[in-house]
Order: C-alpha cells, then structure tokens, then sequence
C-alpha cells in the first residue's frame, strides 16, 4: 500500500512579522502625522503678508490703499484686490478666501449677533421726540440717511451731531471725535461754536476734535472715505459725516448714458462707508439731495437722488421738511425694526430743540 504525503504550507514567520510590522508602522505613522496635520490645519495667518499669494510688493500696495488688517481684506472683493495689488483675479479670491477661514468668517448663531449688537452706541439727537422716533438716537454699526429739500435743515442736523457725539455717553453722546467730509463747502465753525456753547463745551476744543476734509469731486470723495479707516483708529472717531452724498455725482454723471456708471461708484462708495461702521463700530450719517417726480399727480413729489443703491445701503431714513416759522417736521419712512412715524422739532441759534 502505498503511502500519501500531506503537506502542509504554514505561514511565513518573516512575512507574517514583516506585515505586522508595516501595520503597526503605519499607525505609528497615522499617530504621529495626524497632530502635527490637525496643528497646520489650525495655524491661523496673522497678517496680510502671510496671504497665499501675496508678496512683500503686493502687501506694500495693499497698506497703502488702505488694506492694512486681516479684516479689511476679508471683507474685500477680489476685483478690489486685483486693482490695487495687481495680482491676478485668482490670487486675489485665494487671499481673501484664506484670511476669512482665519478669522473664522461664515455662519454665526443669531446669539452672537446680539452679543455684538449690544455693542452698539446710539448718538442723541438732542430732541427726546426725534430719539423716539429713531430708537433711542443715531445708531453705530449702520448708515443713517436724511434728505429734504432746500433749507430742510440737512446741514444743521450734521453740525448738532458733530457736537453731540464729543459729550460723554451719558448725556447722549459717544465721547469720541468727528471726521467731516464737506462736499459743498458748507462747514461753518461759527455753526458749531454756537451749538457747543448750548451744550456747556468748549468751543476751541470741540473744534479741535472735527477732522474736515474737502471733496472736489466723486473719485475725490469716494478716496476719503476708502482712506478714513486709518484716521478712524488714531483719532477716536466715532461719527462720520457725509454733506452731502450725492452732490458730486450728481453734477459729474449727467444724463441717462451715464447712470448706470454712476450708480457702480455710488454703490462702492456707499459699501467703504457701510463697512468703516460695521468694523470700526462708528455711527455714518449722509445727507441726501431731493428731486420732483414729474409722473406724481397726488401727494409728494418729492424723492431721494441716487434711487434703490442708496435705499439699500441705509439702514435708517428719514424726510426731512419745513414747517411754520422754525419747526421741521422728520418722518421716518425706512428702518429694520421700528415703525414709520413723524416728530416735530425747531432749528434755534442752541440747534435742535424740542418744540
């Protein structure tokens, strides 16, 4: 009988121990590298020169047009970048991309929101019937727009502001500075000398603490307020006045041709303010001219210049008209949380005053 032999193929001891080794290497591998992966991942940039993308040169442009802080690039477009750094459209969206992930830009619980809304300052009038009407007075963090005809009393409004924000906050003011932008030559220090001696300050100091700058035209005037971030911190603004919004646009781009050319700028120019509030939390009053609506048969005729662009960008509104003698009338026609309404007020040599 013949004998069958078995035989049995056990596993390779070196292969065996060779694959156990690889597994236990790889962990060892994974263990090691996913920290040191996790810590790259959450190094944040701290400043604009550590941007993908952006060099020494690059950087340098960017300061000088304003582009100073993570912030202000974050909340940039990229066509803004690719004008005044010069790097390409692609570069620019990877930049700002990058300095949003770092400061952690995107969706926030509504509790967050409130937290930083209770940051906001809100600027008296010095008429307890218009701070009714506005809740509380002129907010921080946001646009406040007045228009009306002529002799209104636009003017006046921003000269009781200017003094209104020096007082301390708990008179109603912001206890900071102005910064002034004049379109129309219309500044008057008596103006203010007079409102500051109503309000127990003095007049060479409350002086001292407007900055007024002279805008000859539109490019003029959107430059200002793209270059007022820097000013804004080193001097303690707190309000930024505008007087008057649309004047220059209004006298340089005539004719249907160029409103649409006119309404980009506007709206550029309108966003540099809105955010120099939102980041700096400052309060942004503009004046606004007026004009007749021919196709109006009944009721006012009468309508803000610059249309839907600066509707948009104003969180509060208000129509300013005259009444008898020295009494104006405000109506509040736009606000996100506070109904329409109307107060009456009176222009005096002491500014606003209740009737």
């Amino acid at each position: 009988m013949s004998e069958k032999t078995v035989t049995v193929t056990k596993p390779s001891v070196k292969n065996t121990i060779g694959k156990t080794m690889e597994t236990t290497s790889d962990k060892k591998e994974t263990e090691i590298t996913t920290p040191k992966a996790k810590e790259v991942k959450e190094a944040k940039i701290k400043s604009i020169l550590e941007l993908p993308g952006i060099g020494p040169q690059s950087a340098e442009k960017l300061i000088q047009a304003g582009y100073k802080t993570l912030e202000s690039v974050a909340v940039a477009s990229p066509m803004e970048m690719v004008e005044v750094a010069g790097v390409g459209e692609l570069t620019a969206a990877k930049a700002i991309n990058a300095a949003r992930e770092s400061l952690e830009m995107g969706y926030e619980s509504a509790d967050k929101i409130q937290a930083r809304r209770e940051l906001i300052g809100r600027l008296s009038t010095g008429s307890k019937e218009l701070d009714i009407l506005i809740g509380g007075g002129v907010e921080t963090q946001s646009i406040t727009e007045i228009y009306g005809a002529f002799a209104s009393g636009k003017t006046q409004w921003a000269f009781q502001l200017s003094v209104m924000a020096q007082l301390p906050k708990e008179k109603g003011g912001l206890n900071g500075n102005v910064l002034y932008l004049d379109t129309e030559n219309s500044f008057r220090p008596e103006r203010i000398v007079q409102i500051a001696k109503a309000k127990g300050l003095n007049p060479d100091n409350t002086l001292k603490n407007i900055f007024v700058a002279r805008a000859y035209n539109a490019d003029h005037q959107m430059l200002l307020a793209e270059k007022a971030a820097d000013l804004v911190k080193e001097k303690n603004i707190k309000l930024v006045i505008v007087d008057s919004l649309t004047s220059q646009f209004r006298s340089e781009f005539i004719g249907r041709g160029r409103l649409s050319d006119r309404q980009q700028r506007l709206n550029k120019h309108m966003r540099a303010l809105m955010k120099l509030a939102e980041m700096h939390n400052v309060a942004v009053l503009v004046t606004n001219q007026v004009m007749s609506r021919p196709d109006i048969l009944f009721g006012d005729p009468t309508a803000p210049i610059g249309g839907h662009i600066v509707a948009h960008n104003s969180k509060t509104r208000l129509y300013l008209r005259k009444a008898k003698e020295d009494k104006r009338v405000a109506k509040l026609v736009d606000s996100p949380s506070l109904p329409d309404g109307e107060a009456v007020y009176r222009l005096s040599e002491n500014g606003i005053e209740d009737t």
